[in-house]
């Protein structure tokens, strides 16, 4: 995790370096700022350091470092309980299906957004409830 923590460190730097930077590089050349490019680096950069922050929380609040962390750790020192994952689940791809065409229809035209809906809604029924029936069944 430690690795982690310095990551999102440099990358908070370099984010807020770079906001700095498009900053002044408007200012010079079009006198003026560009807000958009400024706000998203800027959000960025905060983003990351407010990642990297709680990071450094959670692994104050641990004590000792993972088994992940350390050199001299054997694989079966982690954590052997990862979750819980569906082996041959169709759901996420019908949900990703209807969640595009819900999209789709909201750029295209609302009456497409609409007759999409129920295959989004029938989506996440389905994948929220796949563990209730069938072969895999809980």
């Amino acid at each position: 995790m430690r690795t982690h923590i310095v990551i999102y460190w440099i990358l908070a730097a370099f984010q807020l370096f770079l906001a700095l930077l498009y900053t002044g590089w408007n200012l010079a050349s079009t006198h003026r700022i560009e807000w958009f490019g400024t706000i998203a680096f800027t959000f960025g950069g905060a983003f990351m350091a407010w990642l990297a922050f709680y990071l450094q929380l959670v692994q104050r609040k641990q004590g000792e470092p993972l088994s992940e962390d350390r050199d001299d750790a054997d694989i079966d020192d982690g954590d052997p309980e990862i979750g819980y994952f569906q082996p041959y689940s169709w759901w996420p791809i019908t949900l990703a299906l209807g969640a595009s065409l819900v999209i789709l229809g909201i750029a295209v035209g609302f009456w497409f957004a609409y007759l999409s809906l129920p295959l989004l809604i029938v989506s996440v029924v389905g994948w929220v409830y796949e563990d209730y029936r069938g072969n895999f069944a809980r």
